[in-house]
């Protein structure tokens, strides 16, 4: 139900998302404001998982990450501009929660190959 168009670029191996937009079809959108913002929240918890410093790491069988104080979060710098278009419906609502998530890595992933020819295929990214 969400489809996003990245814009990104890539200097010294760094990735830099740049523009997203958002097409998103929930059905009816009671609140257009709460689908813009739910987006939005789930468009930069894709990007964390694309940052250098994202990975969940292990060590004899236990996670190493505790809390958000071990894992890197996206900073205000890294935000990229979110345009979000809802497509008109008058079918029944639906939830919004998650449905943002999933596919920012991969659109992201995919203007990463675009410009460097070399396929994206971990998370975080790894360009080297």
């Amino acid at each position: 139900v969400v489809a996003y168009v990245v814009e990104a670029s890539v200097k010294d191996g760094t990735p830099t998302l740049h523009q997203v937009t958002a097409g998103v079809h929930c059905n009816l959108a009671v609140n257009p404001q709460s689908v813009e913002a739910q987006v939005q929240g789930a468009a930069v918890m894709g990007l964390s998982m694309c940052l250098p410093g994202a990975a969940i790491t292990l060590k004899d069988g236990v996670v190493q990450q505790s809390n958000f104080g071990d894992f890197v979060v996206p900073r205000i710098t890294d935000m990229p501009q979110i345009a979000v278009h809802i497509v008109p419906s008058a079918d029944a609502p639906t939830g919004m929660g998650e449905p943002g998530l999933p596919p920012l890595a991969p659109a992201f992933a995919n203007a990463v190959a675009a410009l460097t020819g070399k396929p994206v295929r971990e998370l975080p990214f790894k360009l080297a």
